[in-house]
């Protein structure tokens, strides 16, 4: 007698109801699979849409962007350019002065058409000292501007005996080895020079017009512009002929 294992009368179609199962649930899983990809499209295509919004509006946007880039640009140059004419300005007017030289008064220290830069703050915190090439409006006229070099301080007693400076009766005379020639044997004075101003001579002493002469013969402290501290020729550039 034939004897049969009982779990097959146990679970009857057991293995027929395992694959159909097993069908169910893989016709599920491509079921689910196929609305999850169909919804990654979707989320695709509305992120492609997306993206070419923005590429638009970044494109639309990219025009204004480089105008207010060139506007800016335009803004910091006109402010550097701005600042670079007032400093030009302030350092003309109140650090220094430059002037060029338009007689031989001054000869050998300084030459015709050569240009002078004088310190204008030079006499903030000190005083003028003798010897000192100084800037200054012409006690006779001033609307004109003279270099001269400091002989008298306040408060001396200047005597050109012969040709020779002499300074509070000094029995030698003043050392001048800047002079451009030896002094005509004339002579001049005494002048006594008031508080707050100074007697001014010429390094070309026989041509130059200064105190000795002017009507007013000592310049005020207050209308010195600045001590000369050098002074530069320039060359002119002649013009090629071809």
């Amino acid at each position: 007698m034939n004897r049969f294992d009982q779990s097959e009368f146990e679970h009857p179609g057991g293995p027929q109801q395992e694959e159909g199962s097993r069908g169910q649930d893989d016709g599920d899983k491509v079921g689910r699979d196929g609305r999850e990809q169909s919804n990654r499209d979707r989320d695709g295509r509305n992120k492609n849409a997306g993206d070419t919004d923005d590429r638009e509006d970044n494109e639309d946007e990219a025009p204004e962007d480089k105008k207010k880039s060139r506007l800016s640009d335009i803004i910091s140059w006109l402010i550097v350019i701005a600042a670079a004419i007032a400093l030009a300005i302030v350092v003309n007017n109140v650090v220094i002065l430059k002037t060029v030289i338009t007689s031989g008064s001054m000869r050998p220290t300084m030459e015709i058409d050569e240009h002078v830069i004088a310190n204008r703050l030079a006499y903030l915190f000190s005083e003028p000292q003798r010897g000192d090439m100084v800037f200054f409006a012409n006690p006779d006229d001033e609307t004109e501007t003279y270099v001269k070099r400091i002989i008298g301080l306040p408060g001396d007693k200047v005597e050109i005996k012969k040709g020779k400076v002499y300074i509070n009766d000094a029995e030698k005379p003043l050392k001048e080895p800047y002079l451009f020639e030896k002094a005509e044997k004339l002579d001049f004075g005494p002048y006594y020079v008031p508080e707050d101003s100074y007697f001014m001579l010429g390094d070309n002493r026989n041509i130059s017009r200064d105190s000795r002469f002017w009507d007013t013969p000592f310049v005020k402290r207050d209308k010195i512009y600045g001590k000369a501290l050098f002074g530069y020729r320039v060359r002119k550039m002649e013009s090629a002929e071809y």
